[in-house]
């Protein structure tokens, strides 16, 4: 890794938005190491993208963020390869659940378990490979306004309940409206982050990003033929129409790629910490989203669950 003064690493960077990001980061910095993780990479996208590019910048390493044992071991294969610092890390990796609840092998709800709690401790294990002022991106949604237009509503009745719900909780939300909170999670912990990288001085910041509605991703391949032949077939071919109909956030997984890229490594942002970006336009988030009392409770029971002992805890709570 000698060659490469600097890393980055994605999550989720194997498909869809992620993989056009991690193409998008790797022809920009061809001198800097792109680490592009997930579950599996069925297509090989790290030597595809190589090869596309004529460079040899771009790794994948396998990534589980369903099991807080599997993020330990990811971290330590990182730490024992020698890797350059990382200059951003970007929280893209997320996923839908549209049936039944289904649980974590940490025995918590799955889709919160993936698109926030791993990728908690994934921060929190990388925070000493971190450069000073590094770029933290997580990628949400506009589904976690309960104002918003499309039957998401997600509600935020308390962290634990969240997590391990109870039956009357489980049978009064669907899988949109889990996958829903989990984005909303996203957001107020990312407020909650820069507020303590504000506190100490630090010089890294953190943004979230709210890429659009993006037709032909993966996020619909738990879902049922009619839906995924809409999702797939259907809906990429309608995205003009649909920027004038439904929201002008609309995009296609290269453009958000290109986007996500931007917010970790783009000049004309790179100051910004603790905002949210809806494409490349700073907006304001949810009125959830921006409850102090909400953002806490999630920053505290998240350190709580993911810190293995009490000295474990108190540096993530110090964000050593």
């Amino acid at each position: 890794m000698s060659n490469f003064k600097f890393s980055i690493l994605v999550t989720g960077g194997t498909q869809g938005m992620g993989v056009e990001c991690v193409r998008s980061l790797a022809q920009q910095l061809p001198d800097t190491l792109i680490v592009t993780s997930a579950r599996t990479d069925p297509k090989d996208s790290a030597t595809l993208i190589n090869k596309q590019l004529n460079q040899t910048n771009v790794q994948f390493q396998r990534l589980d963020l369903s099991s807080l044992a599997a993020v330990r071991t990811f971290v330590e294969t990182w730490s024992t390869s020698n890797r350059p610092p990382l200059r951003a890390l970007v929280l893209n990796a997320g996923i839908q659940f549209p049936d039944d609840i289904q649980y974590s092998t940490d025995g918590i709800e799955k889709t919160f378990a993936i698109n926030h709690v791993g990728h908690a401790l994934l921060f929190h294990l990388l925070t000493p490979h971190l450069t000073p002022t590094a770029r933290i991106v997580i990628t949400s949604s506009g589904v976690h306004d309960h104002d918003l237009k499309g039957g998401f509503k997600p509600t935020w009745p308390s962290v634990q309940e969240i997590a391990n719900p109870s039956p009357s909780f489980s049978t009064s939300t669907s899988g949109r409206t889990r996958y829903a909170i989990s984005k909303l999670a996203n957001v107020l912990w990312t407020y909650a982050l820069a507020r303590r990288l504000t506190a100490q001085g630090q010089g890294k910041t953190v943004v979230t990003f709210d890429p659009g509605l993006m037709p032909g991703t993966n996020l619909a391949r738990d879902a049922g033929p009619v839906l995924r032949f809409l999702w797939y077939v259907v809906m990429p071919r309608a995205i003009p129409l649909l920027r004038r109909v439904y929201h002008p956030n609309v995009h296609t997984p290269r453009e958000s790629g290109e986007t996500l890229a931007w917010l970790a490594v783009g000049e004309e942002c790179k100051a910004e910490n603790g905002v949210y970006y809806e494409g490349r336009r700073v907006v304001g988030s949810s009125r959830d989203s921006r409850d102090e009392g909400k953002q806490e409770g999630l920053w505290e029971w998240t350190v709580g669950f993911v810190g293995r002992d009490e000295g474990e805890r108190g540096a993530f709570g110090r964000l050593e």
